[in-house]
């Protein structure tokens, strides 16, 4: 059985997780003395050409990153049960993974070249805290 959710609680959930689920890949990053901004520039690749200027790549990866986000994220709130909600956020994270990184990632250079295990982390760190950050309405 699935929950109803508030559409302004769902934003806010798309828009805190699209920030913050972030964090596995960027200490990857700053770990293995690689560019933490890595992830945003290929994000910017996506819609810009490639040899475009770094700075243009990552302005263009802002919005790009966060209009996906939030769609996810109303995606998963949507098909989030009432119990184990983290599990199914996490499960969700995984699939939406391999959707981006496995099918549409594939079309980008800079999108392949990123280290994977990272790149997942993100992802399932993004469904799980799409789960933790909404709540069931509580009128449904």
């Amino acid at each position: 059985m699935r929950t109803r959710i508030p559409a302004g609680g769902t934003l806010r959930a798309g828009l805190i997780a699209s920030v913050v689920s972030g964090v596995p890949s960027t200490i990857h990053a700053l770990a293995a003395g690689r560019d933490p901004l890595e992830a945003t520039v290929a994000a910017g690749s996506m819609v810009l050409r490639d040899d475009r200027p770094r700075g243009h790549l990552i302005l263009a990866a802002l919005p790009t990153h966060v209009v996906i986000s939030v769609i996810w994220a109303f995606l998963i709130a949507a098909g989030l049960p009432r119990t184990r909600r983290r599990l199914a956020g996490a499960a969700y994270g995984l699939g939406i993974a391999a959707f981006d990184l496995g099918i549409v990632g594939r079309a980008f250079p800079r999108i392949r070249a990123l280290p994977l295990v990272p790149q997942i982390a993100d992802h399932v760190a993004f469904g799980l805290l799409v789960a933790v950050l909404t709540r069931p309405d509580p009128d449904a």
